[in-house]
């Protein structure tokens, strides 16, 4: 059986060197064989996997310096059928990848919002009247660059390796730690050689919305984890898109949802919300520099 894992691509993304990654770690732990699958955004990574044309699927959903991803976050509340798997944190280094002579014939950088935010200081220092021009990944410029040397890209050492590209300035990220998590999402349950067993889990993520817009809406089901003493490691708020004001919130729990506290947690919470979804419970995988 060949598992397929879809990714954001084209190749050289940060999202195929995670997914590059789990399937060196799969390979040794299982000895499954995986085939590598890019697609243009992170949206259609997640709906291959529910539309079946994938088993798995590598996606962010948090960086260090410029913080969620929300095209990760806004569709796997739309997905019922995907559940997280594995999270792997991937140190993120960039670089300025360019066929110009020099920084002072750059006209134009182009690259993923995210990197962007993330280089946003040194763009400012070294490149300050450059135009900058968002694309879906970091890599879908870089077949430009041999045409035209005015224009720059910011991606990793390992995508100009992979393009022939020379790199005109390297570690080009406001800050030296710069780390970016991934999730490795499938279908219900989990699958053959993604993770094993599930316990022992040490996160589980979870997504609500509240009743109404009311005082304490949000604190009530906050305090069933500070009352059973269940550590949240993050949570952030994305609009309802149903109204002006109305919320999701997507939170980190340092718990195994199979847990007996977890699972007490868990049943309240559903007392005090209009929708919760469990999104995973999984274990986190750090990743050395590929």
């Amino acid at each position: 059986m060949t598992i397929s894992i879809a990714h954001l691509g084209p190749a050289g993304t940060y999202s195929e060197q995670a997914a590059v990654f789990y399937v060196n770690w799969l390979g040794k732990s299982t000895g499954v064989e995986t085939m590598l699958c890019p697609y243009a955004s992170i949206s259609q990574s997640l709906h291959a996997v529910a539309d079946s044309q994938a088993q798995l699927a590598v996606v962010p959903v948090e960086n260090s310096i410029e913080g969620s991803v929300t095209m990760t976050l806004d569709t796997l509340w739309q997905l019922d059928s995907l559940r997280i798997q594995l999270a792997l944190i991937l140190p993120i280094t960039h670089t300025l990848i360019s066929c110009a002579n020099s920084l002072d014939s750059i006209q134009t950088v182009y690259s993923h919002p995210q990197a962007l935010a993330q280089c946003q200081g040194w763009l400012e220092r070294f490149l300050p009247r450059v135009q900058i021009i968002a694309n879906n990944s970091t890599t879908a410029a870089l077949e430009l660059l041999e045409q035209d040397p005015t224009i720059a890209a910011i991606a990793s050492s390992r995508a100009a390796q992979l393009y022939n590209l020379p790199i005109l300035a390297s570690g080009i990220n406001d800050y030296p730690e710069n780390f970016t998590r991934f999730w490795v999402v499938s279908q219900g349950e989990v699958k053959a050689g993604s993770q094993g067993s599930k316990t022992g889990a040490t996160h589980t993520s979870l997504a609500f919305s509240v009743p109404a817009n009311v005082p304490g809406a949000l604190v009530k089901p906050l305090q069933i984890f500070a009352q059973l003493g269940i550590n949240l490691s993050r949570i952030e708020s994305r609009p309802t898109k149903r109204s002006l004001g109305e919320y999701l919130f997507y939170i980190d729990v340092e718990a195994d949802a199979n847990e007996t506290q977890m699972e007490s947690a868990l049943a309240e919470l559903s007392i005090h919300t209009e929708i919760l979804k469990i999104l995973g419970t999984y274990n986190v995988l750090p990743v050395s520099a590929l």
